[in-house]
């Protein structure tokens, strides 16, 4: 029989239709096919994107080749660094300019290889190149949340096949988040325990939907999965913000995240994704709000997302804000915790 989950982290309900019981190879995303010549991401095109921003590389001059992660700005930005809010009333509706930065986080040199095809010093550089970014844009006091997400695959929004991720700064704090960050506050003031500390310790202890645990982070399957095979990575010790940590944490995460994406691409045959980190808000002082997420290094829990895009949202989802999960992810855990990986 279904069951009607309720997600208190994300505020909604889930239903995990068990009767459907789809396993791996029931979804089938056709393969994507065509090449991008002339890859503007590509060693030897540096000149076709905007000037880099980042990059680490061993020696030579910036916008060169010898790089191994190089981050730009997004040559069509969503959102543009240059201006002043100026925030006003249209009748009934709110409007602001539409300031922001929109960064692309070039993952690797080689057109070929995926984020899960790479090294663990190779992702660990990628992880520093996020790690030094979040930081730089936090100094902007008109940017409130950062928002760090990759999109692998066409059907998952990703345009270009070159592995990439994408970090976008807002002037707001997004829907999303500030549900969460708000039932994080609201459970510590309640309770003095962070929800997601409690969550993984009830995960580990329970163990079915814990698909990898490492010495810092375990990899789980979401108790209420809006999508099947869901994933979680969470650091298991407290930790409220990524961009703290150090580079030997960083080398054991991307042991952990290599792990996860390797786990994905064997199971469901590297499926569209999406992915994203959340980590605490920029902490900047607001005006009449001397408390603004004040408790926030005790409440707030980083930690990663990511969605195999393997179903549609559909008029149910839209008019109710129910999902439907037609995998459990009790089921999904056993499928990715038993897949043999020969990296580690």
């Amino acid at each position: 029989m279904s069951e009607l989950r309720w997600d208190p982290l994300k505020q909604h309900w889930v239903i995990i239709a068990t009767d459907r019981g789809r396993r791996p190879r029931d979804f089938q995303v056709e393969p994507e096919t065509g090449t991008l010549t002339n890859c503007p991401f590509c060693y030897g095109n540096e000149d076709k994107t905007p000037p880099e921003i980042f990059a680490i590389r061993p020696d030579g001059e910036p916008n060169q080749a010898n790089w191994r992660v190089r981050v730009i700005p997004n040559k069509f930005p969503a959102l543009r660094i240059e201006g002043d809010l100026r925030t006003r009333g249209y009748g009934p509706y709110d409007v602001m300019e539409g300031i922001g930065a929109h960064e692309v986080i070039i993952e690797t040199p080689d057109h070929d290889r995926q984020l899960a095809d790479l090294s663990l010093p190779e992702i660990t550089d990628v992880l520093i190149a996020y790690r030094t970014r979040i930081l730089d844009l936090r100094g902007d006091p008109r940017f409130r949340y950062l928002v760090l997400f990759k999109n692998h695959g066409k059907r998952a929004g990703s345009p270009i096949s070159h592995s990439h991720s994408q970090l976008i700064a807002v002037p707001l704090t997004p829907p999303v988040a500030a549900t969460e960050l708000r039932v994080c506050q609201e459970f510590y003031e309640a309770k003095e325990r962070c929800i997601f500390c409690d969550v993984v310790q009830f995960e580990i202890a329970e163990g079915t939907r814990v698909v990898r645990e490492f010495g810092n982070f375990v990899t789980v399957t979401p108790y209420a999965s809006c999508f099947p095979f869901e994933l979680r990575l969470y650091p298991k010790r407290h930790s409220y913000d990524f961009a703290l940590l150090s580079d030997a944490e960083l080398m054991e995460l991307a042991q952990a995240l290599k792990d996860m994406l390797c786990r994905v691409k064997s199971v469901l045959r590297d499926p569209p994704y999406n992915f994203i980190l959340h980590t605490a808000p920029p902490r900047q002082q607001r005006l009449g709000k001397p408390e603004y997420w004040g408790s926030i290094e005790y409440d707030y829990h980083w930690h990663i997302e990511l969605v195999p895009r393997l179903t549609q949202i559909a008029g149910f989802e839209w008019g109710t804000g129910f999902y439907i999960n037609p995998t459990s992810p009790e089921d999904a855990a056993v499928f990715l915790r038993e897949v043999e990986l020969d990296f580690v």
